[in-house]
């Protein structure tokens, strides 16, 4: 499947934002967008000058947001129209389908520090879910399905780091977790002000609604 080879840390000075895409480094000194929050490519001094037009600043919130859950544009495109056919809300169905990704949850678990590594524990078959291996990152997980750490994947160092408390890990509310056990679920969906996310998702409607 095609994905984005480039700079992780150019992705977040194009957004002008943090998107904690890789891990630790993000909450260090060493954090590219701390350092040099210019924007990248070579016109990046003219381009800030400009006046961003309306479709422009749609344009941004969406591929944020995009950025943000590591997704490409098809696969964001296809989570946007399963939203829009939803009842309610089209914004925060969309978020609640992207919350309920499974390389999502085991990231929210605090089980890796990016959703990039917890997308390669899926796809290692590290993951179960309700008692069966799971190897695919955009599973959607229901209220109430059982998410663990497979038994011989226990002694991964990291996780291993976990389960014995040496790590400090900060669980969302609408989350449920185990640190012993290495088991969760999630006890309901969130909503937008649970999530604090650095993107506005009406203007991502606005933009595939034009």
């Amino acid at each position: 499947m095609a994905r984005y080879r480039g700079a992780i840390c150019k992705l977040c000075r194009r957004e002008e934002v943090k998107l904690f895409l890789k891990g630790d480094r993000c909450y260090s000194n060493k954090c590219s967008i701390e350092r040099d929050a210019s924007l990248p490519g070579k016109n990046a001094k003219t381009s800030r000058v400009k006046k961003i037009s309306i479709y422009g600043i749609r344009l941004r919130e969406k591929q944020k947001l995009r950025k943000y859950y590591g997704l490409l544009e098809r696969q964001f495109k296809n989570y946007f129209k399963k939203a829009e056919r939803k009842k309610g809300i089209t914004g925060e169905n969309l978020l609640e389908l992207l919350e309920r990704r499974l390389d999502n949850i085991v990231y929210r678990f605090g089980l890796t520090k990016s959703r990039a590594q917890a997308r390669q524990l899926i796809l290692h078959s590290h993951i179960l879910v309700n008692g069966k291996k799971i190897n695919i990152p955009s599973y959607q997980v229901s209220i109430n399905d059982v998410i663990e750490v497979k038994e011989k994947s226990k002694d991964i160092a990291d996780i291993k780091e976990i389960k014995e408390e040496k790590t400090e890990i900060n669980i969302p509310t609408w989350l449920e977790f185990d640190v012993k056990t290495l088991k969760g679920k999630i006890i309901k969906f969130p909503s937008k002000e649970e999530l604090n996310l650095p993107v506005e998702e009406k203007l991502v409607v606005e933009y595939y609604s034009r």
